[in-house]
């Protein structure tokens, strides 16, 4: 089972579960002559994946990412992250590309608090 989507939100540091750091993750991805239709595929897929689109402030606030951009962390590398991701992307049947992002915390402002 992946330890993916559980919302880190802003912390400054990767996650302890156990003996193990989790380390966090941003995945953005992009699907190539795509629809509305095929990102709601997507948003599934990477859901069902365990990745978020949410993000949670240190005040407990919950952000909405932008548009097929995802957080998650998971005791991975970026390469078995961005992997895990492509087979998401892959579900839409579009060509697609995956950037992933390794992080040690993160800062934003402008993103809508989610619904």
């Amino acid at each position: 089972m992946l330890h993916l989507g559980l919302r880190l939100g802003n912390a400054n540091r990767n996650l302890k579960v156990g003996k193990h750091f989790m380390a966090q993750f941003t995945v953005r991805v992009e699907l190539h002559k795509a629809t509305w239709s095929d990102y709601d595929i997507l948003h599934a897929a990477m859901e069902s994946k365990g990745f978020s689109r949410d993000i949670t402030s240190s005040d407990g606030a919950t952000y909405r990412l932008p548009w097929a951009e995802y957080t998650g962390f998971g005791s991975f590398t970026s390469a078995q992250i961005r992997d895990i991701a492509r087979e998401a992307a892959n579900t839409t049947g579009k060509q697609n590309a995956v950037l992933v992002t390794e992080s040690n915390g993160c800062a934003w402002v402008g993103l809508n608090k989610a619904s």
